[in-house]
């Protein structure tokens, strides 16, 4: 499993507190383009709580995509809009995955 960002100093049990109250774990997408290959990767996991906006964390995934994705024909094009538009509404929910993995002993 990735690393998971945002946890730093919460416990078990506050970590189960805010996801029941909307908290989730994230990731964001990104791609780049090196002459003709195209490359689409995530970011590590965030923890985001209730109300807290994305936008901040995912903007630097964003912004490599939009000048470094592009490159590639025809993925590159594809996968920028892919991973611009997955950032741009918050990210991939991976909450039930983490959880899955978590669980496991």
């Amino acid at each position: 499993m990735s690393k998971i960002i945002g946890l730093d100093g919460l416990t078990v049990a506050e970590v189960n507190q805010e996801l029941a109250n909307g908290a989730k774990f994230v990731i964001f997408l990104y791609c780049f383009s090196i002459v003709i290959l195209t490359f689409k990767r995530s970011s590590n996991i965030y923890f985001i709580k209730s109300g807290e906006n994305t936008l901040k964390k995912s903007l630097k995934f964003t912004v490599m995509s939009l000048f470094l994705g592009w490159w590639g024909i025809p993925w590159g094009i594809i996968y920028t809009i892919q991973s611009v538009v997955t950032n741009l509404q918050g990210g991939k929910d991976v909450t039930s995955q983490v959880m899955s993995a978590l669980r496991q002993p």
